[in-house]
């Protein structure tokens, strides 16, 4: 296949990064991230990683246009009050770059919630979470940032389509290209005018992610079944495939975790050529 530039140019890309070191460490690292074609940086929400808010603040005050997201905030972690807040003194430092990524919860985030003292809620309740927090950041918070929800079951996928600027589409690593066309085909029939699509790889290359390798997932076996969440061949290879997911699917964002970011380097460079 032949690719488009101008199919290419049109899919944003995002680095799920993480600081691993001390504070200059991370801002040389996010620096470099903004220079090197990255368009989005997202951070995880989770209590066994760095607060995302914080975290992004500090990579708004050394980036001139990156864009900084949640990937994702937990809903039934804060407050619609708490989030408010912190999406307020994120949009002022960035000067309007924030995305406020955030979703129902992670199913192992129930024990995070114990931990805070928050209650849990059932699937329905924290959807309702998720609706209220995005409700009062809309209301509150000038400019009002993109919003992306994150999920894949038919309540979620429900309500972005109905409130969300973008959907990440949460499917296993282990996903087929059919897998992915019925969940667009599902979102696409409740939704009448365009919404962005993003999907996150969980490998590049031959790659996986440490966690996903460690769990037993076999990257050569991802690959040889081309399940979505390995992008695989050389850089025209992998450049032909993005092309084709746009413009079959209308996936327009593409999330690769930081420990891969050299894997995907050369994808950008070509985009860019």
């Amino acid at each position: 296949m032949t690719h488009d530039n101008t199919a290419i140019r049109s899919m944003s890309f995002g680095l799920l990064h993480l600081p691993t070191g001390g504070g200059r460490a991370w801002l040389d690292e996010v620096k470099a991230a903004e220079q090197h074609g990255w368009n989005c940086l997202l951070v995880p929400d989770t209590l066994w990683t760095p607060s995302p808010f914080p975290t992004l603040a500090s990579a708004a005050a050394v980036t001139a246009s990156l864009r900084l997201r949640t990937w994702v905030l937990a809903a039934p972690l804060r407050s619609p009050t708490a989030v408010t807040r912190e999406v307020k003194a994120l949009q002022l430092l960035s000067g309007g770059r924030f995305e406020l990524g955030i979703g129902s919860g992670r199913p192992d985030a129930e024990r995070e919630a114990q931990l805070l003292g928050v209650p849990w809620g059932t699937p329905a309740e924290r959807i309702r979470q998720v609706e209220q927090v995005i409700m009062a950041v809309r209301e509150q918070v000038i400019p009002a940032p993109i919003i992306a929800i994150t999920g894949f079951g038919p309540k979620m996928l429900a309500t972005a389509a109905r409130i969300a600027d973008r959907v990440g589409l949460a499917l296993p690593p282990t996903a087929s290209e059919g897998e992915l066309r019925a969940a667009v085909d599902r979102l696409q029939a409740m939704r009448s005018n365009h919404i962005g699509l993003t999907l996150q790889l969980s490998g590049v290359a031959g790659k996986l992610t440490t966690w996903l390798a460690s769990s037993g997932l076999d990257p050569q076996a991802l690959s040889a079944s081309n399940a979505i969440g390995m992008l695989s061949g050389d850089t025209a290879q992998m450049t032909d495939t993005l092309q084709r997911w746009r413009v079959e699917f209308g996936i327009d964002e593409i999330i690769v975790p930081g420990e891969l970011a050299d894997e995907f380097a050369p994808v950008i460079g070509r985009m860019t050529a």
